[in-house]
Parts: structure tokens; sequence; C-alpha cells
């Protein structure tokens, strides 16, 4: 006879009930709520403003059977435990999922867990507690305060620009900023300026690089190739220059702290070229639990949405066990590195980090996807070394004089490599470049010497990564929001990636502009700092959600009805192409719709002549050899695939994104991308050419 089910627990994701139930036995059965249960209407505003914000809540219709499945699941045990994820939204989830099923709210039924392991399992059930409602309370205040923005705001963008717009509280912040900065790239005016290297023989002959440093003593004016020409007409090429001066002096690097959210996504983005919903939907599968062997299902990372830098007691423990045993005692750093907190830090959870040290990259790798085995690598490294001592360097400068002309050679070499024996030293890194031996008085022959031309660069679009950075910085969102924000820009049409960094759309700079006119706050980035501060008090309790809201709105729905009047209708402006139309002969334009940009007659609205915007690949079409491949999307499902730019006079398509790239085997006019699980590989389509080649997705540095 079967043992009774005497607990119920309620997990948001059926991979991390799957991986649960094994560790709790025949008396627990572990369900999912796949999320949230109740939501605002999408119908209607769903916030009642008379009765202080009150939100009518309702069941979302796909939930429907998750509901009752669960009330089933309910009737058959003796006691039920909450177990959604340990922040804001999951206490929300739990919440709601309380008042969907009649639960007593009062009742010790949430339990908390950061990793899921077998012994975090079975303590956090061991310590139940009550739902707490100032987590809940400042959930509810962010939900308030979107529904109240994008509610009222969008319908006003609907009239004023077009319909199919929508603005939020966040996400216009991080438009405006993206705005801002091309038009900090389109003011700036670039500056030339030089460098001198040259390169310098010792008696050894080793050579050894440096950078023009001083002249007379001063720092050189290297704005112009005269004056370059000028302080070169100084260096005698057939005389030595002397060792004017050697210093040395050690220095220590410190080990980087563990990853928060933010730090992760951009290390993700700068190291494996991870966009940030990639890298947060496989940190959620590491953290929900994979199969290893013999049957063992366990979460390898510990929960992934923190903004903080410090670790547990038990896991310090146990790196500094493994730090001893598989290096040596000179290698463990047992003192905590203090890490200056940022303001608006909630401090919630411990730092992402793997959940055990002995599952190592290499022992679980045959159980990971590709995906999944870089980012934990990443995420073992990091921490293993944040525990480690510092690496100790020595940092040498050799000042090479000639007359009043001085050059500087830098570098440094590593003394004892502490943590970057786990990191590595990046092949980029300058700074540890080795030094030939010299002293002062030594003649050095110059064997070279080449002025550089150079001028300044405007400031980077922003990356995914560096996006992700300055609203951290600027306390923009929180952890669990970078990703969905990124999202929602790029798929209302307000900025696009161009060469994997964010340039807006004209659409964009007209929503900025106008919001920025008539509801300054809601690109204010100081402004919405404020809010997400104000939203931790109440977590905290020191503050009523209802009054937050309340100081908000009440200046809002003011400057609504005033710009409900004031603000004149936008007409989008059109862009002209080359392309003629082929029924009045006027030239084409390219106009913003609901869907985003197409190809309109400027004869509009006598010619109604309307296409798609086709994104042009650069190669030529193989079978007529006039046309171009470009992109195109299918009617229905909107699956993208690639034709000829002259259909339907020519009806070549192809399901895969040509390149504009010579086949080296079979020399066919181009090849195609192929995508799977992360990895980019280019190959030939040609009959009979075997043809393939892995591609390394270029990340950028510039953070």
């Amino acid at each position: 006879m079967g043992c009774t089910v005497k607990s119920l627990i309620i997990v948001e994701s059926p991979a991390k009930a799957k991986t649960i139930e094994k560790f709790l036995g025949s008396r627990y059965q572990v369900k999912a709520s796949r999320g949230h249960v109740r939501d605002l209407p999408k119908s209607q505003l769903g916030v009642d403003l008379d009765q202080r914000f009150a939100p009518k809540y309702q069941i979302i219709p796909s939930q429907r059977t998750t509901i009752k499945e669960l009330k089933a699941a309910l009737g058959a045990a003796d006691q039920v435990y909450l177990a959604t994820d340990p922040d804001r939204e999951g206490e929300a989830i739990s919440w709601h999922l309380a008042h969907a099923l009649g639960l007593d709210l009062t009742s010790p039924l949430r339990i908390v867990f950061r990793e899921i392991t077998a012994d975090a399992i079975r303590k956090a059930v061991e310590e139940p507690r009550p739902i707490d409602l100032a987590l809940v309370d400042a959930q509810q205040a962010r939900r308030v305060l979107d529904r109240l923005v994008g509610y009222q705001l969008s319908p006003l963008l609907w009239r004023k620009v077009r319909r199919g717009l929508s603005a939020g509280r966040v996400q216009s912040v991080a438009v405006g900023l993206i705005v801002g900065r091309e038009r900090e790239r389109q003011a700036f005016v670039s500056q030339e300026y030089w460098t001198v290297s040259a390169t310098f023989l010792t008696a050894a002959e080793v050579s050894l690089s440096a950078e023009l440093a001083t002249v007379g003593g001063e720092k050189p004016d290297l704005g112009s190739q005269e004056s370059v020409a000028a302080i070169l007409s100084l260096v005698q090429m057939d005389q030595p220059f002397l060792v004017a001066a050697v210093s040395e002096k050690k220095r220590r690097r410190l080990a980087p702290p563990p990853f928060t959210t933010s730090t992760l996504q951009q290390e993700a983005s700068r190291k494996l070229g991870f966009s940030v919903r990639r890298t947060m939907s496989v940190a959620q599968t590491l953290y929900e639990g994979v199969d290893l062997s013999g049957g063992e299902r366990v979460g390898l990372i510990t929960y992934m949405r923190t903004d903080a830098t410090r670790v547990a007691d038990e896991a310090k423990a146990q790196a500094h066990q493994y730090i001893r045993q598989h290096f040596s005692e000179a290698y463990d750093h047992p003192v905590d590195r203090r890490v200056k907190a940022k303001p608006g830090v909630q401090d919630a959870h411990e730092a992402i980090r793997p959940t055990s040290l002995e599952r190592t990259p290499d022992q679980v790798q045959s159980h990971l996807n590709r995906d999944q085995l870089r980012l934990y690598r990443l995420i073992w490294e990091r921490f293993l070394a944040s525990r480690m001592s510092p690496a100790d360097l020595k940092a040498t400068a050799v000042d090479i004089a000639q007359g009043q002309v001085v050059f500087r050679a830098t570098g440094s070499v590593v003394l004892f490599d502490g943590f970057l024996r786990v990191t590595n030293i990046p092949d980029d890194d300058e700074e540890l470049r080795t030094m030939p031996a010299v002293a002062v008085g030594d003649p050095l022959t110059i064997a070279a010497m080449t002025p550089d031309q150079h001028f300044t660069e405007p400031p980077a679009r922003y990356t995914e990564a560096s996006l992700v950075k300055v609203l951290e910085e600027k306390g923009i969102g929180r952890p669990s929001t970078y990703a969905p924000i990124i999202d929602t820009i790029q798929q209302r049409g307000y900025v696009e990636l161009v060469e994997r960094r964010f340039a807006p759309t004209v659409l964009g700079e007209v929503v900025v502009d106008l919001l920025a006119a008539h509801f300054p706050e809601v690109v204010d980035p100081a402004f919405t700092a404020d809010l997400e501060r104000r939203l931790d008090r109440i977590e905290d309790g020191k503050q009523v959600w209802q009054d937050v809201v309340g100081s908000f709105y009440e200046d809002f729905s003011a400057r609504l009805k005033t710009a409900d009047k004031d603000m004149a209708r936008v007409k989008m402006p059109v862009e002209p192409t080359d392309q003629i139309c082929e029924l009045c002969g006027k030239p084409m334009v390219i106009r913003q719709g609901r869907f985003g940009p197409f190809l309109s007659c400027s004869g509009f609205p006598e010619c109604k002549n309307a296409k798609p915007l086709a994104k042009g690949t650069g190669v030529t079409c193989p079978v007529c050899h006039q046309g171009e491949i470009v992109e195109r999307k299918a009617k229905r499902r909107q699956r993208v695939f690639y034709g000829c730019s002259r259909y339907p006079a020519c009806d070549f398509t192809s399901p895969l994104k040509p390149v504009n790239r010579i086949c080296p085997q079979c020399a066919a006019p181009y090849l195609v991308e192929r995508r799977h699980g992360g990895q980019l590989t280019v190959s030939c389509r040609a009959p009979g050419c075997s043809f393939q080649e892995e591609v390394v997705v270029a990340a950028s540095h510039d953070q």
C-alpha cells in the first residue's frame, strides 16, 4: 500500500518541480504554478482610482486549468508550502496563489531557498514563514505604477503619433539614454592627434617598444603633422639613446567579486557574445537543475537575480577548503574583500555562485549543452577566483632619452599569479608585457620610429552590456527587469541593433522628445531611480505603497490632461529612397507603420502602392544575376526567409541567410549562416561541396 501524500509544494516552473521532487521523496508532491496565476485585466485599466488604487486582479485565462489542478492536489494534502522564487515577484506569486487557492495568508506556508540542492530544500521546509506582505506591496506598487503609466500614456501616443505605441516608466528612460547618446555622437567634433612609437634594441638585440613621453621635460603637443615633424627632427637616428631612468614598483591586483546579475550579463556579453536574454535563460536552467550521472538532478548555481556580492559562510568555507586542496595555502585568501555597496542595492540574496565547487565544469560538461557549459564555467571560475589571493606584479617603467626627447616603455611581470591562476591573463592585457633587463646608462639602438595619425572618436553607442551597466549605475530597474526592458524597446521599434549596438529609430526619437516635453519625469533617470528607492522603502516596511503611487499619480494625471489638449498631432517624417514606384513613377519613401517601417509611394494618398521594406544582404542573386538577395517575412507565421529583390520576375528563395563571401573550397558566389545551440557557422550550399566553418562571435570590450 502506497504512502499518502502529506505535503504539497508549489513552485513556479515544471523544471524546478522535477528537481525538488527527487530530493524529498514520496511524502511530498511538487507542482508548478507556471508563473503568475492572477494579474490585472488586459482589456481595462484594472486599478480603482477612487479606492486608493485598489488593483482588480483576475485569474489569468490561460491559468484556469493550472488552478484547477492545484486545487485537486491541495485536497489530497495535509500541508501546503509555497516555494516560488525568493524575490518580490516570487513573493507576489505566492500571495496570488494563496488568494486563488483560498489559503490562510497568516499561516506559515511560505518557504524560501536560494539554491536548489537537497540540503537547501530540506532546510527551507523546516523553516516556513507567513507571506511577507511588505515584499508583496512593493511588487504591487511597481505593477500599479507601470499599469497607470502604460495604460494612460500609451493611448495618448496612439492619438498623437500612431497606433500600437507604448510608453513605460522604465523603458522610456532606457530609450531616452540611447537617444541622448546618439545626439552626443551627432554633435561630436572630431579632433586630430598623433602618437609616436619607437622600437629599441638592447646590446643583446632584445627589442623594447616605447611611446614618446616628453620633449624638453614637457608633454609634447601632437595635434598636427607639422608639430610631430618638428619633434622628429630632434631625433638623430644614427645616434644611440640612453636609459635615463628605471623604476620598479610592486603592485597588487585584487580578485574581482563574484557575479551579480548585471556583472554576469556584462561579462557573458563580453566573453561569450551572449545577449542579456540569452544569459538569463541559460542561467535559469542552471539554477532550476540539470540531470547528472546516476539520475541525480541538481541546481548548479544559486539564484541568478541579485545585486549583492556577499557570500554565505558555508560557501566561503567550501571555497577555502577547495583552494587549499587543489592549489596551496598561498592561494587561499580567507579575509573578505570589502566591496562598497552602490546606492539602491537591495542585498536580498547572495552573489551568483556554484552550489558546489566540487562540481567542476569539466566534471559536468557531458551533461550540459554548449551554452550551459560556457556560462557555468564563467560563474564557477569567477566565484573561485573571488576567494583567492591577489596577484602580485612588478611594474617597470623605463625612460629612454636622447637630448630633449624621452620615450617611455612600461610593462609588468607576474611575481605571484594568485587568482589569475584560475581566470588566466587576457591575451590583450598590455600591462603585463614582459620587459627586458636594462640599467641606467645602458645605450639602446633605435630600430624604428613610427608616427601615427588618429582622430578622437565620438562616444560609443550602447551595447546590451553597457546599457545594463548604465541602468544599474543610475539605479534604473532591478536585476529581474534588465532583460524585459531591452526586449520591449526593440519590439516597440524604438531602437535597433546596428553592429551589436543600439541606435534609436526615428520613431524612438519622436516619442522621447514628446515625453520629455510633456512628461519629463517619465524620461528622467534621477526621478525613476528615486521611485525605485521608494519601492525599496515599501519592501522595508517604511512606506505605504498607496502613498508612493498617489504622490506620483497626482502630478502625472494633471500632466496627462494638459498634454491631451496641448500636444499636437505628430506627422512622422519619411525617409527618401532611390527606388521608383512601378505604378506611377514617383520616388518611393520609407514610412513608419504600426508594424514597423515599410516602403510607400511618395504620391500617397493618390497612389497607394506600398510593400515591405526589404533588408539587403549584399549578395547578388545566383539565379538571375541581377537582383539582390533580401530578407523577407512569410505572411502567415512571420517566418524570416531570403529571396531575390526582383520577385516575382525571379523566384529564388533560401531559408538560410546568405553571406557575401565566395566559398574558398569550390568558389561558389556566396555562403550561408547556420545557428544551432548558440553556435554560428558559415557553410556552402553548392552541390557536392562540404565546406563549413565555425564563426567566433565578436564580443565588444567597450563596457
